[in-house]
């Protein structure tokens, strides 16, 4: 094990943490607001901890394994939240640094789960950083220190395999660098492109911005107390493309780009996405179409719903809470699978879902012919035994987590539906949840111990659970 490196890279992190917080600090200054002051001290806490750090664990050797990636990846995970949680205490506006670690934490792994019951009471410089970190999380933060930074050797596919979600992480082109700066230059278009649209729908460029943000990196934290309820049907229907195209696996954007058409088209995770979306809307529309009376509003409300919870990003036009049965337990169900592999979205992905679909039938067939041979294929090519049991380990660590999570808050004065949804809620990423952690609810209400438990449960989902188990294993410290 390379400690030196790990602690190192992960004092990197805590130093570009610190640039990265000099954006809510000029938003401050923007509009005048004292709680310019608390970035600073932010500023200066990261700057003086990323720099002992890597003063203190300088490297001997650059090597890194693929157990160096995952400690990198949880532990850089940790400290930025850890730091992030500061300009929220130091302003007063979260006072709590549980709380304000909780709302990090949710905004890092985007999971827009959140304690704030007034939010538009919040300074424009805090409502910013809480957004930012949605968009900052949401490729990865370690993905975006290998797009600006050189990085000493191509073993450091291994910190992205750790920090990308989805079965199966590749290169788009030989090099590291050169994919994660594709992957990011992607990531900023779409981005910029989606502010511009909601400025032409009306939006200031401060509100274009932090939706923007909280799109890209399909997280939710608005700026209004009813989301996006509030907003024009163009702003909401331009969010809901938006999310539909940041649940999709970036690797297609690329051979969009590079004009490979065919590969492109060929993706079974993108087909089975977009059917999934289709066959969800219009069952919801259906189903809530005597609660609006209106088609053009049905349609709109169940696709935007569909999309920000299949997506995970947790945005709101309508209380979800109060549609029929029907309509919540599809949701509740999108919350579980979650967009494609290689994307921004949080749950288990699309392509888990195929892989062990696929393998359930292959195994049905097995016993009713035994002697036959089959191959489980996805995008036209085989899937090899490695990947296949992969996903049945991580489903298997899935429903575990879940399990253990939902039985550690089971102590809250809540009904078995608010305390169930907000295990899902959080660990899929999606963050509003049902009862009254509805889209019109809050976190606020749970104790200190079931916010950290939460806490634990979002790193773990958006982390894709493995970094952080191998960081905190005795084992894997051990010298030998």
């Amino acid at each position: 094990m390379n400690r030196k490196m790990i602690f190192y890279i992960t004092g990197e992190m805590v130093i570009l943490e610190a640039i990265l917080l000099v954006l809510p600090l000029l938003v401050s200054l923007i509009y005048g607001e004292s709680c310019a002051l608390s970035f600073v001290f932010a500023i200066a806490a990261a700057l003086a901890l990323g720099g002992i750090m890597m003063l203190i664990f300088k490297p001997s050797t650059t090597v890194i394994y693929s157990k160096e990636g995952f400690v990198i990846v949880a532990l850089s995970w940790i400290f930025m939240s850890c730091i992030g949680a500061l300009p929220f205490v130091f302003s007063g506006e979260i006072p709590s640094y549980v709380d304000a670690l909780f709302e990090t934490i949710s905004g890092f792994t985007t999971t827009g789960a959140s304690i704030v019951r007034d939010v538009e009471s919040m300074s424009k410089g805090i409502q910013f950083w809480r957004s930012f970190t949605h968009w900052v999380g949401g490729m990865g933060v370690l993905v975006l220190v290998m797009a600006v930074l050189p990085t000493t050797t191509d073993r450091s596919i291994h910190i992205m395999k750790a920090e990308m979600p989805g079965p199966v992480v590749g290169k788009l082109v030989p090099r590291v660098r050169q994919t994660a700066k594709i992957l990011y230059l992607i990531y900023i278009g779409l981005t910029i492109l989606q502010i511009i649209m909601l400025c032409f729908g009306g939006m200031s460029l401060f509100e274009s911005s932090v939706h923007a943000f909280g799109t890209a990196g399909t997280g939710g934290f608005g700026i209004k107390a009813d989301s996006l309820a509030g907003y024009s049907p163009y702003i909401q229907w331009v969010i809901t493309i938006f999310l539909i195209l940041f649940g999709i696996n970036f690797n297609i954007f690329f051979l969009i780009l590079m004009r490979k058409f065919k590969s492109a088209f060929m993706s079974d995770e993108l087909w089975t996405y977009l059917g999934i979306i289709a066959v969800s809307v219009l069952i919801i529309t259906a189903n809530i179409y005597p609660m609006y009376q209106n088609l053009s509003d049905s349609f709109r409300a169940s696709s935007f719903q569909t999309m920000s919870i299949l997506s995970t990003a947790g945005f709101s036009t309508a209380d979800f809470n109060a549609w029929p049965a029907l309509s919540k337990g599809i949701l509740m169900l999108l919350m579980f699978i979650g967009g494609c592999a290689g994307s921004t979205a949080g749950g288990v992905k699309i392509s888990r879902v195929i892989i062990l679909f696929k393998s359930v039938r292959r195994e049905l067939r097995r016993m009713i012919h035994p002697r036959s041979v089959s191959s489980l294929r996805l995008d036209g090519r085989n899937v090899d035994d490695q990947t296949i049991n992969g996903v049945g380990t991580y489903f298997a660590f899935y429903i575990g987590i879940i399990m253990v999570s939902f039985l550690l808050i089971s102590f809250e004065p809540f009904d078995f539906e608010t305390r169930f949804s907000s295990v899902v809620a959080c660990f899929n990423n999606v963050g509003p949840g049902f009862g009254a952690v509805g889209p019109m609810g809050s976190y606020a209400d749970y104790s200190s111990f079931s916010k950290l438990v939460l806490s634990a449960a979002m790193l773990l989902g958006r982390l894709e659970i493995y970094p952080l188990i191998f960081a905190f294993s005795p084992s894997l410290w051990a010298k030998k």
